[in-house]
């Protein structure tokens, strides 16, 4: 395959928020309920988007602060990085500060250098555990913002918004080498308005068993 479809992504945030579920759901459409801390795993997947095969070379990273030494200079490498926080827990929105001043600074070194600067997504993941929310979704959005990064809600679970996620990094990484080379203006995925708390509504509804369908939320639920 083409050198310019290898796309490499790097897959950080804290321990348990679900890096490894979403990899997994990504690459085995799988998911597990059992936590089983990471250390580091690396996966490959070949997806065809807008019509074009891209080879996927994933690294799934330690969350634990135990783990966090071992954060190969490699990692910082990546042509994409996916942080992933637990909207959950707000703790884990906090510990992605660490992994992003790492990134900021590899950033600035591709810049100084001439080279294209990683692209960054935040993924507000368990969007399907909405009982249990601690991070409203557009304190995650404002956060990423914040950071320039772009933002998704995520389930592996329910699989909402994965291959849209990992598909959203493709594209945003082919716009910013065709930038880097000078091919003009690339076209810049266009956002959508974050979903209304009625729709939160209608899947809580339905978790308790009335008669909204759940497919109506979770086709709503779209990146911005």
């Amino acid at each position: 395959m083409d050198e310019n479809n290898r796309i490499t992504i790097t897959v950080c945030g804290d321990g348990g928020c679900g890096k490894s579920s979403i990899t997994l759901r990504l690459v085995r459409s799988q998911w597990t309920s059992e936590y089983d801390p990471t250390i580091e795993d690396s996966y490959s997947v070949t997806r065809t988007i807008d019509g074009i095969p891209y080879y996927l070379m994933l690294t799934d990273t330690a969350g634990q602060e135990e783990y966090r030494g071992l954060w190969a200079a490699s990692n910082l490498q990546s042509d994409a990085f996916l942080l992933v926080y637990d909207i959950t827990s707000a703790n884990s929105l906090d510990a992605l500060e660490y992994f992003m001043e790492m990134i900021d600074i590899e950033t600035e070194t591709r810049m100084d250098s001439g080279k294209v600067a990683p692209v960054k997504i935040v993924a507000g993941n368990k969007c399907d555990l909405q009982g249990q929310r601690k991070v409203s979704a557009r304190d995650g959005l404002d956060w990423a913002r914040a950071r320039k990064c772009g933002f998704m809600e995520t389930s592996a679970r329910e699989m909402v918004n994965i291959e849209e996620t990992f598909a959203l990094l493709v594209r945003r990484v082919v716009e910013a080498r065709r930038l880097a080379a000078g091919d003009g203006p690339a076209h810049r995925t266009a956002a959508l308005p974050p979903p209304k708390e009625s729709e939160f509504a209608s899947y809580n509804a339905q978790e308790k068993g009335d008669e909204a369908p759940k497919e109506s939320f979770w086709n709503k639920l779209k990146c911005w």
